[in-house]
């Protein structure tokens, strides 16, 4: 009988045991997978604000090209303006000289 006792009592050790390392094993994984999702989390904003560098450096030297651009614009048109008075000025004058020769 005693024997009989013991074997019963080792039994439930084990099982006690088995389901001990069942949980354990458990919340062994459920912090794994925890720290993952933290992680991944942490890759995610930094992701995220190195795009936003990225993209405030683009916009930065965006801005100072285009406004090379418009100088470089307003320069050319004032040139064209220029040329196209000095060709009118003379055009007319030559009008002006035809008409009154005529």
């Amino acid at each position: 009988m005693e024997l009989i006792k013991q074997i019963k009592d080792a039994e439930a050790q084990a099982k006690d045991i088995l389901e001990q390392a069942k949980a354990e094993a458990a919340k062994m994984v459920e912090e794994s997978r925890a720290r993952e999702a933290r992680q991944l989390e942490h890759a995610e904003e930094q992701r995220k604000k190195t795009i936003a560098g990225a993209v405030a450096q683009a916009e930065e030297a965006c801005k100072e090209d285009v406004a090379k651009l418009k100088a470089q614009a307003d320069e050319q048109t004032q040139q064209l303006e220029g040329k196209a008075r000095e060709k009118m000025e003379t055009c007319v004058d030559k009008v002006v000289r035809h008409i009154i020769s005529s």
